[in-house]
């Protein structure tokens, strides 16, 4: 608020993305496909953003948000409307950044560090989409010096792809796809992340970021990483540890994923060189979006220190204390059911 001529004046709330009209774009086959999954049709769709942009301009504890459709229907994908599981997700997901504001902010393709690594096909998704419409994302760690470049950056440019996918309505609705080669990965990359570290990756990667992961692909893994596959198995659902395959080879992949999709290097058409060049491009014109999102914030002094530190159990029970606090907790679902 502020005085002009005695009076006390509210200033009006600015948002990072204000409230929009939402348009479909999304084909009729996704529309379908999104029903079906997802529980999603016109009449929830417009209810749920109704309560997700209610429940965030009343929460005390965000200073700062987008409210636009895009940015909160990823939540809303990812957890089936429910509302209230999208809201968990959302604060979990905003708590994460700006506690771990080294390694998930400033996602800018123009720093150098993170140019070199996208430029040597550390981590890229494929122009074209498989059958079931899906992205798949390519990653390379192999190209990554563990001697020249920290964790911070492997979170950053993690951080700048699946950011810029995020941004997709139809990768929203129909998941991603990813294949890893593990080819000059070894010990050393061990050491890039403690155990308590990789934890909240693995964890957050699954429970937090609103993205649909429906099937991974693996080859070339060093058997001297067992150990530390095993532990990163024993981290994550049942549902997801059912949509890892690992491999041999390459060849051994390609009864699972079409082969034009891939690299020419790896048995496909285009060459490596030309997807990470339409890659750039793509993450180029995301550039701006992903820089605004900085601007999102929390108060962190209404978390406990416990909640911080681990951001996936942020908003477990014990969170929400007082009666003046339950609208912002689960305490049930909100979606209105529209009944022909």
């Amino acid at each position: 608020m502020m005085a002009a001529n005695g009076l006390t004046v509210r200033m009006a709330r600015e948002w990072v993305r204000p409230a929009d009209e939402y348009v479909c774009r999304l084909s009729k086959e996704t529309q379908e496909l999104a029903r079906v999954e997802l529980r999603e049709d016109p009449a929830t769709r417009q209810h749920a953003l109704q309560q997700m942009r209610s429940w965030i301009t009343s929460n005390p504890r965000i200073v700062n948000c987008r409210l636009d459709a895009n940015f909160l229907l990823r939540f809303l994908r990812t957890k089936k409307f429910s509302c209230p599981m999208a809201q968990e997700s959302l604060e979990r997901y905003l708590l994460l950044r700006q506690t771990f504001s080294h390694a998930f902010r400033n996602l800018d393709i123009n720093n150098p560090r993170m140019d070199y690594l996208i430029s040597a096909g550390y981590v890229f998704a494929t122009p074209q989409r498989d059958k079931l419409g899906r992205r798949v994302v390519i990653y390379r760690p192999g190209v990554f010096d563990p001697y020249k470049f920290t964790n911070e950056d492997m979170c950053r440019v993690h951080g700048i792809a699946w950011e810029t996918l995020m941004e997709c309505e139809e990768n929203q609705v129909r998941g991603y796809v990813h294949f890893g080669d593990g080819a000059g990965v070894g010990l050393p990359y061990l050491t890039l992340f403690t155990p308590r570290e990789a934890v909240r990756i693995v964890k957050n990667g699954e429970r937090t970021l609103p993205m649909r992961h429906k099937e991974v692909h693996g080859f070339n893994i060093h058997p001297s990483l067992k150990y530390a596959l095993d532990f990163g198995f024993s981290l994550i659902t049942e549902k997801i540890k059912k949509r890892i395959k690992l491999y041999t080879c390459v060849e051994d992949t390609l009864d699972f994923i079409d082969r034009k999709l891939l690299p020419k290097e790896y048995g496909g058409v285009m060459p490596m060189a030309d997807m990470i060049t339409l890659w750039k491009e793509e993450l180029r014109q995301s550039r701006d979006i992903l820089l605004a999102n900085d601007e999102m914030k929390i108060r962190e002094e209404m978390y406990s220190a416990a909640a911080k530190e681990g951001a996936v159990s942020a908003l477990k029970k014990g969170m929400y204390c007082g009666r003046e606090n339950d609208m912002f907790g689960i305490t049930g679902s909100f979606r209105k059911l529209e009944v022909d």
